[in-house]
C-alpha cells in the first residue's frame, strides 16, 4: 500500500478524524502496542495515512506476528497453545495456529464475567413497535448454559448440525452462542426463505436439530410459517429435535420441543474446547450455478478475524451499541453477533427496514442509543430520495459511525449522510463477502473519508487489483484478488470431499491467489472504489442471491419455458433485476402472469428475489453445453458490444443475444427509446 507523492494534488476529503479522536482510536493504541511488542512500525510521520499504510504492508507481510500480536491485543483464551501461527501458507490449505484449542462462544460471553456489566445490556431487540426489549449480559450468559446442557441431553456432538429458521431476534444469537458452546456446526436461514430455498441449504449439511418460528411480522402483517416448518420437518430425516419458537404465539407442533422449557435453568455454561479450525458455521453462496455452497469457517479464524474487524477497524468496545440492519440469513448477522466478542451491546432488529415509514432504522438508532449504525447504501439512497431528515427530525448524537455495504455507497450517499445526519460523522463503507464473513476494505477510524470511495483496505488483508495476466494495478479497475490468506477463510465447503469445489471458486483463475469477483480499484492514496461484481452474482439489497434458486420456482409455472434473470449495478447506486421469460407456446405475458411470478417468487424464494421488470423474451441464450449465459448478457445490459461481450462461437443463437442488445441500447435512449 502506498501513499501518493506529494506534487499529485489530493482531493479534500468529506471528513477526517481530529487529532484527538485519532489518539483515542483502538487502532491507534494497538498500533504502538504492536510496534513495542511485535515489530510492527512506529507510527513517525504525524501522518495517519503514511501510518496506517506503514502498519498495513507490516500485516501483509509479516502475516504471522501480526496475527499472533492480534490474540495477544485481545487476550485470546487457547486452552491449548499453538504450536505455530501459520503452519502452512498455501491457498487453499492454510493451516493456522495448529495445536490450539479454545471456544467462539466463551469469548462471546466474557463480559458476563465481569459482575460491573452482569447486569448491562448484551443484547437490545426490537420490532417494529420500536420498543427495545433488553436480554442482560448474565441472562444471556444463563440462557446459553440451559440451552448448550440441554442440548448435550438431545445428543449433540461437536461437529454436529444445528439449524435454525429464525428471524434476527435473541432467540437465535442464544441458539446460535449455544451451538457454538458444544462445538456444534451453526447454519441458519431466515423465514422468508420459502421451503425449497431452506432445504436447497439445509439438505446438505444435514442438521440434528432444528430451531423453528411459527412465524414473523414484516411491513405491520403477521407471516404465518408453520406449513413450511412442516415441510421442512419432512423433508430433514437427520432431525433429532425440533424446537419451537411461539413468535406468534401458536401452540407446538406435535413432537416439537418448547423454547421455554430449555433456556430456563440457570445453568453455569460448558465450553468445549475444540481445535482452531473447527468448524463454526456453515453459510452459503448464492447458488448461481445449482445448489448454494455450503461455506464452513472455523471457530478460531471467525474469532480472530472478526475481533480484528469489530475491535480495530469498527473501533468498538464496551461502552458501543452496535446496529446492522440484517436478516440471519446474510453473513452481516454473523458478523453481528461478533459484536459481543468485544464487549458491545448488540441491537437486533426484526422488521421491514422501512415501516411504518423510510426513517424507521434511524428512529431505532435513537431509541437505542447506537453508536456505529449499519445499514444498505440502498437504504441510504431511499432515504434521500424520499426527503428524510435524521438529524434534524432525530436525537442522533450518540452515533459516531454510519457503515454501508451490500452495494457500494455512491457519491451522492455520502454526501446526504454528510449533510443530512451530522457533519461530523465517520462514513464506512465497507465490502468483503460470504466467503470470509468479512470486510476485505472499509472502515479505518484514524483515516480521512473520501466521496466514493472506502477508507482502506483491512489489516491482515493482501488486498490487489489485478489485470487478466495477474499484473498489480494502482489507479486502474481490475479483479480483487487477496494474496495471502486470511484466518476466515473457509476450511472447505460441506460434502466437496477432494476440494474441487472450493478450488473452482476463488483459485481457477490465479492459481494459489483468491478472486473474488468484484472490480475494484486501489488508488495512489492507498484507498479502494468498488465497482460492482465481475461475475453474475445476484446482489439485492445487500444480500447476495442465486439465479438457479429463481429459475427452480419460475419455471414450475407452465407458462413459462425459461427464464433469465440479471443483476446490474446502476451508475446512480441503483440496482436493476429484470426477469426475462421466454413462454411456453400459447401464453401471454399479461398482468395475471405477471402477478403469478411474482407472488410465486415471494412465496418459494423470499421477497428480495421478486425482479423489478418481467420482460417476454424470443428465448434464453446458451453455451453449447447448454448452459444459461448470464455474464455475456449482463455485460450487454451494460452496454458492452456484443462482439467484446461474448465469443460467438461458444453460443448455441448468437441471434438471440441481439434481442438483449436492443433492450440495452433501448434503456440507454430512455423513455423515447422505449416507445419505438
Amino acid at each position: 500500500m502506498t501513499t501518493a507523492p506529494q506534487s499529485v494534488p489530493q482531493p479534500e476529503p468529506l471528513w477526517q478524524p481530529g487529532p484527538d479522536r485519532i489518539a483515542g482510536a483502538r487502532l491507534t493504541r494497538f498500533h504502538d502496542w504492536a510496534a513495542t511488542r511485535h515489530g510492527a512500525p512506529a507510527r513517525a510521520s504525524g501522518d495517519p495515512v503514511a501510518d496506517y499504510a506503514a502498519l498495513h504492508h507490516w500485516s501483509v507481510s509479516e502475516l504471522s506476528r501480526f496475527w499472533q500480536a492480534v490474540a495477544d491485543w485481545f487476550d485470546v483464551r487457547f486452552t491449548t497453545p499453538y504450536e505455530t501461527v501459520l503452519a502452512d501458507r498455501a491457498m487453499p490449505g492454510a493451516r493456522w495456529f495448529p495445536g490450539a484449542t479454545l471456544n467462539y462462544a466463551e469469548h462471546a460471553l466474557r463480559a458476563a464475567e465481569d459482575p460491573a456489566r452482569a447486569d448491562a445490556p448484551a443484547l437490545l431487540y426490537v420490532d417494529e413497535t420500536h420498543e427495545p426489549a433488553t436480554v442482560t449480559w448474565s441472562a444471556l450468559r444463563a440462557q446459553v448454559g440451559s440451552l448448550a446442557a440441554e442440548l448435550r441431553r438431545l445428543g449433540v456432538r461437536p461437529g454436529d448440525r444445528v439449524s435454525g429458521y429464525l428471524p434476527n431476534v435473541p432467540q437465535a444469537v442464544i441458539a446460535l452462542l449455544a451451538t457454538a458452546a458444544v462445538g456444534a456446526v451453526w447454519t441458519s436461514c431466515a423465514p422468508d426463505f420459502g421451503a425449497r430455498s431452506v432445504l436447497d441449504r439445509f439438505q446438505q449439511v444435514e442438521p440434528v436439530v432444528l430451531f423453528t418460528v411459527d412465524g414473523y411480522r414484516y411491513g405491520g402483517k403477521e407471516h404465518d410459517r408453520r406449513d413450511t416448518v412442516a415441510e421442512l420437518r419432512r423433508e430433514l430425516p437427520t432431525l433429532r429435535a425440533v424446537v419451537h419458537i411461539p413468535l406468534l404465539g401458536t401452540p407446538a407442533p406435535e413432537g416439537a420441543l418448547e423454547w421455554a422449557e430449555l433456556t430456563s435453568a440457570a445453568t453455569e455454561p460448558v465450553f468445549e474446547q475444540v481445535p482452531f479450525d473447527h468448524p463454526l458455521w456453515v453459510l452459503y453462496s448464492s447458488g448461481t450455478t445449482g445448489l448454494p455452497k455450503a461455506i464452513v469457517q472455523s471457530q478460531g479464524g471467525i474469532l480472530l478475524e472478526h475481533l480484528k474487524q469489530t475491535g480495530l477497524h469498527c473501533d468498538l468496545g464496551p461502552e458501543d451499541r452496535f446496529f446492522w440492519y440484517t436478516s440471519t440469513g446474510w453473513m452481516m448477522w454473523n458478523f453481528l453477533v461478533s459484536g459481543l466478542l468485544v464487549g458491545a451491546t448488540i441491537v437486533l432488529y426484526d422488521g421491514s427496514p422501512g415501516h411504518p415509514d423510510t426513517a424507521a432504522q434511524w428512529r431505532i438508532a435513537e431509541r437505542t442509543g447506537t453508536t456505529l449504525f449499519g445499514t444498505s447504501a440502498a437504504y441510504v439512497m431511499a432515504c434521500r430520495k424520499a426527503g428524510v431528515h435524521p438529524g434534524r427530525d432525530l436525537d442522533l448524537s450518540a452515533v459516531k459511525c454510519v457503515a454501508t455495504t451490500g452495494s457500494p455507497l455512491p457519491p451522492d450517499g455520502f454526501r446526504w449522510l454528510h449533510d443530512e445526519v451530522a457533519a461530523d460523522l465517520w462514513i464506512a463503507s465497507v465490502s468483503g463477502g460470504t466467503d470470509v464473513c468479512s470486510c476485505f476494505a472499509g472502515a479505518a477510524p484514524t483515516l480521512p473519508v473520501h466521496i466514493g470511495e472506502l477508507q482502506a483496505p483491512c489489516l491482515g488483508t493482501d488486498l490487489q487489483a489485478w489485470d487478466p495476466h495477474g499484473k498489480p494495478l494502482v489507479d486502474e479497475v481490475g479483479e480483487l484478488v487477496v494474496t495471502n490468506p486470511m484466518p476466515s477463510m473457509p476450511v472447505r465447503f460441506w460434502n466437496d470431499p477432494d476440494g474441487t469445489r472450493y478450488h473452482d471458486s476463488y483459485f481457477d483463475t490465479y492459481p494459489g491467489v483468491w478472486r473474488h469477483g468484484d472490480w475494484i480499484t486501489l488508488t495512489s492514496r492507498g484507498s479502494v472504489v468498488i465497482h460492482g461484481r465481475s461475475d453474475s452474482t445476484l446482489n439485492r439489497q445487500g444480500v447476495r442471491m442465486g439465479s438457479a434458486d429463481i429459475y427452480e420456482a419460475v419455471e414450475r409455472l407452465p407458462e413459462i419455458r425459461e427464464s433469465l434473470v440479471i443483476g446490474l449495478e446502476l451508475p446512480d447506486g441503483g440496482y436493476w433485476m429484470p426477469l426475462f421469460v421466454h413462454l411456453a407456446p400459447g401464453a401471454v405475458l399479461d398482468d395475471a402472469l405477471r402477478d403469478r411470478v411474482k407472488r410465486t417468487l415471494r412465496e418459494q424464494c423470499s421477497p428480495r428475489h421478486v425482479p423489478d421488470e418481467i420482460i417476454e423474451a424470443p428465448g434464453v441464450p446458451h453455451t453449447l453445453t447448454g448452459k444459461r449465459i448470464e455474464v455475456p448478457v449482463k455485460r450487454l445490459l451494460q452496454g458492452t458490444p456484443l462482439e467484446k461481450a461474448v465469443n460467438p462461437g461458444s453460443v448455441d443463437d448468437i441471434e438471440l443475444l441481439r434481442f438483449y442488445e436492443r433492450i440495452a441500447a433501448e434503456r440507454a435512449e430512455g423513455p423515447a427509446g422505449r416507445e419505438k
